[in-house]
């Protein structure tokens, strides 16, 4: 297909690509008008003919220049080629144009299919079964092991087992059928990974289906902003968006369409991607909005899958899915809202799976702990029995002893005792060991069970146990009786057979005779027999009948357990809420204790810098103090009264600032008294 394109002649292969680029607008809405303005005339229809065959051409030399100069064009025209991409590729020129835009041309995996198909896949078998599911009336996959399934079988199978992952999906091979109509098989397998790489198609297709569920999310959100009545509609009628939705995403709507409206949105896929499938579903969505609210859920459903397919128009759909409006910022926020509710989902499953796990884990533990308990207190029962046998043989060696020293027995017979004697002892001595091992035993389990939340639930286990223990004795016990009852009956009637087996030459009347006490006793034979069974099936029945007790008692007790835990959860709430309010308080008192500390810093520091600056200015006095006093001075050796007069009014005004500069407390504050002292 590519060679027969690449190899076309072309009469205007000289004409610049960006100019055809920018005339294929006009010449496409050209040939709309023609078909439009047709009339009935044969002048008018042979010029209209005339007209589409020469835009034919010029169509032709727009994509072979393109296809051909592809390089420079998709860097320098992208804008132009989206417009093209959106009327539509020709059929052409459709693989070739596919392979460039997805730029899958020059794929190195290209060269690994062969060594592929030579591989054993574990999807062959579902590949082989859906195989036939795929566009069963195509005239290329409708016969059965034809070119067509056998080249989508080849195709398939390699992915499968390059991305091992995800493997096969049925949606899949939809994608892949539409590929192999444009294609050869290993062009097609390019073009399909290169797909499903970078165009979320991988994401959606693995087993999770995670990236399903975020587009289904993305895309309801999206008919609750633009068509709120709809989306209470489908509410009411729990009408759900995958129960129409999902195939669009899965296949880009090449099992809800018809294949030439589905090729030309896999057109605008394979360019600009999965945004045009929010926008051709929207779009669907409110051109049918006043059908589907009129209609129930059945009526919905059966008007997506017949009724719409069958109006749909390609340039119509097209032309209003890029009227809606699509916010890829918000997409994105829509994404980060649904990863944030999955994990919070995970959250929770993970706690509820824990808790089931620890309750489960706490009654196994109990129920061995209980077990165990039963059977040290069976032990030290039985060996307490030994000790006080062991303390009954050693009186009754020791009145023997006694009874035979009074007698005064021989050497021999002395010497015999001495060594029961001794033997009695080491008996006694291991039983004391072994009680003091099964005492140590009994104290380490009372130990443990004082840990456990309710020691009354295993005296009731215990006293259960023992109940049981005792009906299962008592029927064992009426088991033997009445097996010893069939087994006599059985002697009993061989004795009979073994008397009557010579009395066949009697009368009739004793045969008659020895005929019913045959009778009789095959009769109370099965009577026993019978009693046998019926006691037997009791036997099971008080089994059952205390296995359900147990369990009953076991569910009882994982209740009270579930209750006293839930109590606990909740006082701990309060006492975590009391906590919190605690804490606020005492926050909230500390930083009004801070506020209040740093206004008071504040203030020292603004006192301490007025008194530095008091302290500064009075130390100025000061020094024009005595230097006027030295002028005094030197004055008063001329004038002697004017200097005492001068020298008394420095003293006041000394005198004066060490008054001010006493409240102050500065550390000059001694010196300056000495000072005036030594002065005066």
């Amino acid at each position: 297909m590519r060679e027969r394109v690449l190899t076309r002649p072309y009469k205007c292969i000289t004409m610049d690509p960006t100019a055809l680029l920018e005339t294929d607008s006009k010449s496409l809405r050209s040939v709309n008008g023609s078909r439009r303005n047709s009339g009935s005339s044969l002048v008018s229809s042979s010029s209209a003919s005339s007209n589409l065959s020469h835009l034919e051409e010029d169509s032709w030399c727009i994509w072979g220049r393109m296809v051909n100069e592809w390089d420079d064009v998709h860097k320098k025209k992208e804008k132009q080629i989206k417009d093209l991409v959106r009327k539509g590729i020709p059929h052409h020129f459709r693989a070739i144009m596919w392979q460039l835009l997805c730029n899958a041309q020059n794929m190195p995996i290209k060269d690994q299919y062969s060594d592929l198909l030579k591989m054993t896949s574990p999807s062959e078998k579902l590949i082989r079964r859906d195989i036939a599911r795929t566009y069963p009336e195509h005239d290329f996959f409708k016969e059965k092991d034809s070119l067509g399934q056998e080249v989508l079988f080849n195709v398939m199978k390699a992915y499968s087992l390059v991305d091992r992952e995800v493997g096969y999906c049925q949606g899949s091979a939809f994608i892949v059928g539409l590929l192999l109509m444009q294609m050869p098989e290993e062009e097609a397998f390019c073009v399909f990974v290169k797909l499903m790489q970078e165009y979320r198609l991988r994401e959606l297709f693995k087993p999770s289906m995670a990236e399903l569920s975020l587009c289904l999310y993305q895309f309801e959100s999206m008919i609750q902003e633009h068509l709120p009545e709809l989306h209470i509609h489908f509410q009411a009628q729990s009408f759900h968006t995958s129960m129409y939705a999902s195939s669009w995403f899965l296949t880009i709507f090449l099992t809800s369409f018809p294949l030439p409206v589905a090729t030309r949105i896999f057109d605008i896929f394979v360019c600009e991607g999965l945004e045009i499938v929010f926008r051709v579903g929207l779009a669907i969505l409110q051109m049918n909005q006043a059908e589907l609210i009129q209609l129930d859920m059945e009526g919905m459903l059966q008007h997506f899958q017949k009724v719409i397919p069958h109006q749909i128009d390609s340039d119509k759909v097209i032309q209003a899915a890029y009227q809606v409006k699509y916010n890829a910022k918000k997409m994105k926020k829509l994404e980060k809202e649904y990863t944030t509710i999955k994990s919070k989902e995970m959250e929770e499953q993970v706690e509820i799976k824990v808790r089931f796990f620890n309750q489960i884990s706490g009654q196994v533990t109990r129920a061995q702990e209980a077990e165990e308990n039963y059977l040290v207190k069976r032990e030290l029962a039985t060996v307490k029995q030994q000790s006080e046998e062991a303390t009954a043989q050693l009186e009754q060696a020791r009145q023997t002893i006694s009874r035979l020293q009074g007698q005064q027995p021989p050497h021999g017979t002395m010497l015999q005792l001495e060594k029961e004697l001794v033997q009695a002892r080491l008996k006694e001595a291991e039983s004391q060991c072994a009680l003091k091992e099964m005492q140590d035993k009994i104290l380490d389990i009372e130990k443990r069970n004082t840990s456990l939340p309710d020691d009354t639930n295993v005296a009731r286990l215990q006293e259960e146990l023992i109940g049981v223990k005792i009906r299962e004795a008592e029927a064992l016990t009426g088991m033997k009786e009445m097996r010893q009852q069939v087994h006599d009956l059985e002697d009993h009637w061989q004795r009979h057979l073994a008397r009557t087996a010579g009395r066949w030459k009697d009368t009739p009347k004793k045969n008659a005779m020895a005929e019913l006490q045959d009778e009789l006793m095959s009769v109370r034979l099965r009577e026993a027999e019978a009693q046998a069974e019926l006691r037997e099936t009791r036997q099971r029945m008080l089994e059952f009948e205390t296995q359900n007790q147990i369990h009953s008692n076991q569910l009882r007790r994982a209740e009270q357990e579930a209750r006293c835990l839930n109590d606990r959860v909740q006082t701990l709430t309060s006492q975590n809420k009391d906590l919190l309010l605690q804490l606020q308080e005492i926050k909230r008192r500390q930083a009004e204790i801070e506020c209040k500390s740093k206004e008071e810093v504040m203030a020292v520091r603004l006192r301490e810098a007025d008194n530095i600056a008091a302290m500064a200015e009075l130390q100025q006095q000061i020094s024009e103090l005595e230097i006027q006093k030295e002028e005094g001075k030197v004055q008063g050796q001329l004038n002697h009264t004017d200097s005492s007069q001068y020298i008394r009014e420095l003293q006041d005004q000394i005198l004066e600032l060490s008054l001010k500069i006493t409240p102050h407390q500065f550390p000059r504050t001694a010196a300056f008294s000495r000072f005036k002292v030594h002065d005066l």
